[in-house]
């Protein structure tokens, strides 16, 4: 019982940093975007 609660409760932690991370790299993106957009 308690190695499947460890269990999931890596798996939460591991999607919510991936969708963190993702949502990161989204925004920043959308950052350099438009910093050379408005250069241009």
């Amino acid at each position: 019982m308690e190695h499947k609660y460890w269990k999931s409760w890596i798996r939460r932690f591991g999607i919510g940093g991936f969708l963190f991370f993702l949502i990161k790299g989204l925004v920043w993106l959308g950052i350099f975007l438009g910093a050379f957009k408005a250069c241009s």
